[in-house]
């Protein structure tokens, strides 16, 4: 159809378009203000807000008091097993003095070094011993760290206990400020879908259409930004049963349009070839044949065939001569090609319209 027009009409139609867009933002505005401030609506509440605050607070303090307390046992157990590393060291280094020195004794056989055998091994035992020491200050200490791993979770496990049934109660206020909020938005924002499908069924092509579309633009905003995501879940029914609704609703309206335009495509085909003209407009017949398509009944025709001057499917007469100058020329066209003659049929621009 822009092919037809004016060109200052299609920069007007683009600047109509503009204002449709800047009416609709400015109406987003607007609603995303009052959606912000809605009234009767509270704050979130917080889990801190249904947790027993003595019971919380003695049970954080048993928490802290076991972890202190592993800590301190992990310090310990870390400083006996460096002792323990050591000592180890220590005895092993001189378990293989003791070794080489009964190997020279052996291979010497003097009995003066009797006394120091006994000595030498007195000493080699109290270092095991130190070892045996060691080794059972860390099992004692890895026993008294079990112990308190177990106090910090059995005292974790009381924290939980008492976070997850402020949790539940939390849940239950959540769902009921979500239905609130959803009831509220709903309130708002049904009356907008309702006026936005009135508009756009009955006035998208009136004389004011920027601000219809804009306000169309915005209602369809508002529903996808402002509602949806506030659609309660429960498990993802009801988003697919809303889903299922309104692809019927869209569906139905879709149905019943083509069978309406093809109803009345086929009652205009009965009516005769002048009559038939009156009910297009010179842009929408001309937008059509841009197309190839019959202006009429909307069906492919070959345009460029010079011996096709009726449609071959609703009889509409595509070509006709120009009453000045004999010229094939477009009969829906106001003007003749070649000499620029009024054509005696046309009818006057603005005429009456036809959806397409």
């Amino acid at each position: 159809m822009a092919g037809s027009r004016r060109l200052p009409e299609t920069w007007f139609r683009r600047g109509l378009w503009l204002i449709a867009v800047l009416f609709a933002a400015f109406l987003m505005g607007l609603g995303g203000l009052v959606v912000d401030r809605l009234p009767g609506v509270a704050p979130a509440p917080t889990l801190d807000s249904f947790v027993d605050r003595g019971q919380a607070e003695r049970a954080d303090a048993a928490i802290k008091q076991a972890r202190l307390q592993r800590e301190d046992i992990d310090s310990q157990l870390e400083t006996a097993r460096l002792q323990l590393k050591a000592r180890t060291t220590a005895y092993r280094n001189a378990r293989e003095l003791f070794n080489d020195w009964v190997a020279t004794r052996t291979a010497t056989a003097q009995a003066s070094q009797d006394a120091e055998l006994v000595a030498r091994t007195q000493a080699l035992d109290g270092l095991k011993a130190a070892e045996r020491d060691a080794q059972t200050q860390i099992d004692t200490l890895e026993a008294k760290r079990l112990d308190a791993q177990r106090a910090v979770q059995s005292a974790g496990a009381a924290r939980e206990a008492l976070d997850r049934v402020a949790g539940e109660r939390l849940a239950a206020i959540a769902r009921s400020q979500e239905l609130k909020v959803f009831g509220i938005r709903l309130a708002l924002t049904l009356p907008l879908l309702v006026v936005a499908g009135w508009l756009f069924v009955r006035q998208r092509k009136s004389t004011w259409w920027p601000f219809v579309w804009g306000f169309i633009f915005f209602a369809v905003f508002t529903f996808f930004v402002e509602l949806v995501p506030y659609l309660p879940d429960y498990g993802g029914y009801v988003r697919y049963l809303v889903g299922i609704g309104l692809t019927v609703l869209i569906g139905r309206y879709a149905v019943v349009s083509l069978q309406r335009y093809l109803a009345r495509q086929k009652a205009e085909e009965q009516l005769p070839d002048e009559e038939r003209r009156k009910t297009l407009s010179y842009d929408l017949a001309q937008a059509r044949w841009a197309k190839s398509v019959c202006p009429g009944c909307e069906r492919p025709v070959r345009l460029d065939d010079v011996e096709r001057d009726f449609c071959v499917h609703c009889g509409i007469c595509l070509f006709d001569r120009c009453g000045g100058c004999g010229a094939r020329k477009n009969a829906f066209a106001h003007f003749c090609h070649h000499c620029g003659a009024r054509s005696s049929g046309a009818q006057v621009e603005g005429g009456p319209r036809q959806a397409g």
